[in-house]
């Protein structure tokens, strides 16, 4: 994909930078920001990024909630991609709820208004969703045909977020609700892994049964690129590997192209005082989710990783040894 004006919003994360490396170099980047007071020199905030990855990138403010001056970014515009909400890695307490919730919602309505004041809108509008949304499934995989879901919290968040997307009135953009499984790269989830390695932890979390459903960010991007190339795609899709593994073989493997000889494992009462310490909820971890990526692969698309060991051999070659060894 070159030559495209593309619009990120919530573009400060992991997953935002990794999208910025992957399409900045041969298209124009807007990234809509509310993070930083001062939009015209926050490059420095971006510490995975080089100055090449920034070529063709721009920062706007925004709120997340409103309409502004940054609308008018939207008009012309190839692609807006919205990553933007409050991270689910925190406790459950209501106020968290509340914004976890309000900050997915807000965003969609305000993209949403902003559309339909352009002359010229979007042609594509992809939409973060998660494959969360389906049930704790240890007995079959979950799909888009097929797929059940069941009553909480981050189920009904899930399902309030892509309803509210559908309910905005864009009939020239088309739209695409991507449920994203946990989404693997250099920074990111890996991070808090490569600590647990550090000190011999690395072992399964729990039982280490339940479902791991994984994909690598470049698959990501390029499911993106796909879904742009062909405009008959819309709807939801799951943005997930074919290849889920249970959480014990995930550490395995993690492991193994990590040269790591051991690791602990973290057993169910662990992770409940450890969640508990550090602020964040075990449904992160102990959540079985099988989710496979039927719809896409459907159209012709094609993973580069749909393998874990080949995903994860790529994602270690690029990070310095001293992230996930304690001893060098």
């Amino acid at each position: 994909m070159k030559n495209k004006k593309i619009i990120l919003a919530g573009g400060t994360g992991f997953m935002g930078q990794e999208m910025i490396k992957y399409f900045g170099k041969e298209n124009e980047v807007v990234v809509l920001t509310r993070q930083l007071p001062d939009t015209e020199n926050n490059r420095n905030h971006y510490t995975s990024l080089t100055k090449d990855d920034l070529l063709h990138t721009r920062f706007v403010k925004w709120d997340g909630k409103t309409t502004g001056d940054w609308a008018a970014e939207l008009n012309n515009a190839d692609i807006i991609i919205n990553l933007a909400g409050k991270t689910v890695n925190c406790r459950y307490t209501q106020k968290n709820k509340d914004e976890i919730l309000n900050s997915r919602l807000n965003a969609v309505k305000a993209i949403g208004a902003s559309i339909q004041q352009c002359k010229t809108p979007p042609r594509l509008w992809i939409n973060a969703s998660s494959a969360t949304i389906y049930r704790h499934a240890m007995d079959r995989p979950q799909d888009e045909h097929n797929g059940e879901f069941q009553d909480g919290f981050s189920v009904n968040v899930c399902q309030q977020w892509e309803k509210i997307l559908y309910e905005q009135p864009t009939p020239y953009t088309r739209k695409v609700a991507l449920r994203m499984a946990i989404t693997l790269g250099t920074g990111g989830v890996l991070i808090p892994y490569f600590n647990l390695l550090k000190f011999g932890l690395g072992g399964r979390q729990g039982n280490g049964k339940q479902m791991y459903s994984w994909v690598h960010i470049e698959d990501t991007c390029r499911m993106i690129e796909w879904i742009e190339m062909h405009d008959s795609i819309e709807g939801t899709y799951n943005c997930s590997s074919p290849g889920p593994v249970t959480n014990a073989e995930f550490m395995q493997t993690l492991r193994k192209v990590t040269s790591t000889r051991f690791g602990l494992p973290a057993y169910t009462w662990m992770l409940k005082l450890g969640a508990a310490i550090i602020g964040t909820e075990t449904e992160l971890v102990l959540k079985s989710r099988w989710v496979v990526p039927t719809k896409i692969t459907e159209t012709g698309f094609q993973f580069k990783y749909p393998l874990l060991k080949d995903a994860l051999s790529d994602i270690i070659s690029k990070v310095p040894r001293k992230q996930y060894r304690l001893f060098r």
